[in-house]
């Protein structure tokens, strides 16, 4: 109670101090002239007096006179003067005092005239003095009310004072609770960090435990074959050389064609399957044609062969803790690459469908991998920003690119490994050096990059697909948009749409969200064919090696095999 008496004193002081010197200053004014009406009233009092004391003497000397005039008539002389003396200076005296009392009178009148303007004056600063009351009376509310507005924020602040004093304790019962949860979030991190160990343990244990599996499986099939293709071996061994046929029969196995004499537009649908157990990312023909491969969010890589237009499954690649998104293969078809949302990169081995490497170190889910030139290295472009270049002999990331924004997609133009095209979410290609430390240079387009695509004779035009709807094609060697493809219905759907150039880079195809897959001429830009089979939208498109086949895959597990028949 002492302490808000003490915040209250001052206020109230300062209230009281500045009232009495308002009141002082307005009484300046005003006490001159209640002073001057004081003195006239006494004025007016005295002049009173002094007429009253003029009209006795008047009366006096009208008594007096009659006396005189009466003695006169009955000539009665008191004295010895004569009458007519006497009569002379009795009319002189009436004279004067009449004189004496036409002054008064006027001097009467005056005072009345004075008396009723003094009077004036009086009602007017009466009515000053009214109104300084009224707004004194005004000024004592106003008080009033900062009086209690002043009682209502002392009020405010101590109830502000008690919520601060509150929210301390509260902060500080939080910064010790923060403090036991950081130290459980440490000692469950550790924990975590001994789970994952142990579940990569376990994982590694199971995947060889599968390949195990697989290599009894291999080894009891390649004794079956074996026995059974002993005295075939020869004309197996002329029939797998490089030939080249222009126009092979339907159903004919791939692998017979691997060069492209000119690609033509598959425009039939020979056959189609659900190759997994829920949406296919990417599909891919190795590079002989012998064989392709398809991925999706089941975590499985599926090994695919063709007889009399049939899918024949050769093989799961399994290992993958999360949705497989991009698939290559290297140069001599000994190993598959696939990249992972689990943030990993994974190798397998083509034949015994055995999980040889597990790479990890990206902190985002990647979005492409790419073999360079020796089998050993690999690129990998992720959703966190960066470019990792790998070695498969130590299993370690030699080499980190920051690339600045999300990979999509990703290519290598030379044959040497060192050169490096991605497509990124930030609407640029860029080109890396891997044996530099930046960028040499870059494109902005108009759309988010979703793939790309090199053509294989010469490696020199750059296929791009952007979600803006269009297909560009780049001549790498003058950095220069040479034709852009676009059509009416077209819609890429996905951010890792992936197109494809044909082989002989005539043609561009590429899927699109209504289910139909879209092939534009390279030369001239027109679209030439519109295939319709997918009845969802289209993710991915791979070209047979002959030029004359296709695949595509949709987000409703289905693969569809395309032909020029």
């Amino acid at each position: 109670m002492d302490a808000r008496t003490n915040l209250i004193s001052p206020w109230r002081k300062s209230i009281l101090h500045r009232l009495r010197k308002r009141d002082d200053f307005e009484n300046r004014y005003i006490s001159s002239i209640i002073d001057s009406h004081r003195r006239i009233s006494q004025q007016l009092e005295q002049q009173r007096a002094t007429n009253l004391e003029l009209q006795g003497s008047v009366q006096a000397l009208k008594k007096e006179n009659l006396e005189m005039q009466i003695k006169a008539d009955s000539g009665i002389d008191s004295s010895n003067q004569k009458p007519g003396d006497k009569v002379s200076a009795l009319e002189k005296k009436v004279v004067k005092l009449l004189e004496e009392l036409t002054d008064l009178h006027r001097s009467r009148g005056e005072n009345a005239q004075t008396i009723i303007n003094l009077n004036q004056r009086v009602k007017e600063l009466e009515k000053e003095v009214q109104a300084k009351e009224d707004e004194l009376l005004q000024t004592a509310i106003k008080a009033n009310a900062y009086g209690d507005e002043i009682k209502n924020l002392e009020k405010a602040i101590l109830e502000a004072e008690n919520a601060n004093t509150a929210l301390r304790d509260e902060q500080q019962a939080l910064q010790l609770m923060c403090s036991k949860q950081e130290e459980t979030l440490r000692k469950v991190s550790q924990e975590n960090a001994e789970l994952i160990n142990r579940w990569m343990q376990e994982k590694a244990k199971d995947a060889d435990l599968i390949n195990k599996n697989n290599a009894i499986v291999q080894d009891q099939l390649r004794e079956k074959h074996r026995q059974a293709s002993t005295q075939s071996r020869s004309r197996t061994t002329s029939t797998s050389s490089l030939t080249v046929s222009v126009s092979p029969p339907v159903g004919a196995a791939f692998g017979t064609t691997n060069f492209c004499l000119g690609a033509s537009i598959p425009d039939k649908c020979l056959t189609s399957i659900e190759a997994h157990d829920s949406e296919v990312n990417t599909v891919r023909f190795c590079p002989s044609g012998s064989m392709f491969t398809t991925a999706g969010n089941d975590r499985k890589v599926k090994v695919w062969g063709i007889s009399t237009n049939q899918f024949i499954n050769k093989g799961t690649l399994l290992g993958s803790n999360a949705g497989v998104t991009s698939i290559d293969f290297d140069v001599q078809e000994q190993f598959v690459l696939g990249a992972s949302n689990d943030f990993a990169i994974r190798v397998w081995g083509m034949h015994d469908h055995r999980l040889r490497h597990t790479l990890t170190g990206h902190s985002g889910k990647v979005l492409a991998a790419r073999f360079l030139s020796d089998p050993n290295k690999i690129v990998s472009g992720s959703h966190d920003r960066t470019l990792k270049i790998w070695d498969l002999r130590n299993r370690a990331c030699t080499k980190t690119i920051f690339a600045g924004s999300s990979c999509n997609d990703l290519v290598t133009t030379d044959g040497a490994g060192t050169n490096i095209i991605s497509g990124h979410f930030d609407k640029k290609i860029r080109f890396w050096d891997i044996r530099a430390d930046s960028g040499t240079s870059d494109i902005h387009l108009q759309g988010r990059i979703t793939s790309l695509d090199l053509s294989q004779t010469d490696r020199t035009l750059l296929l791009c697909c952007t979600k803006d709807d269009r297909l560009q094609l780049i001549d790498l060697r003058m950095n220069k948009i040479l034709q852009t493809c676009s059509a009416d219905g077209f819609k890429v759907f996905f951010d890792f749409t992936r197109a494809a150039l044909s082989p002989d880079a005539a043609y561009a195809t590429a899927g699109s969200q209504d289910g139909s897959v879209y092939t534009w001429s390279v030369k001239t830009g027109e679209l030439e064919k519109v295939l319709k089979e997918h009845e969802v939208p289209v993710i991915a498109v791979s070209w047979h090696p002959n030029g004359r086949q296709m695949l595509s895959c949709d987000r409703s597990k289905k693969v569809v095999l395309w032909a020029d028949l």
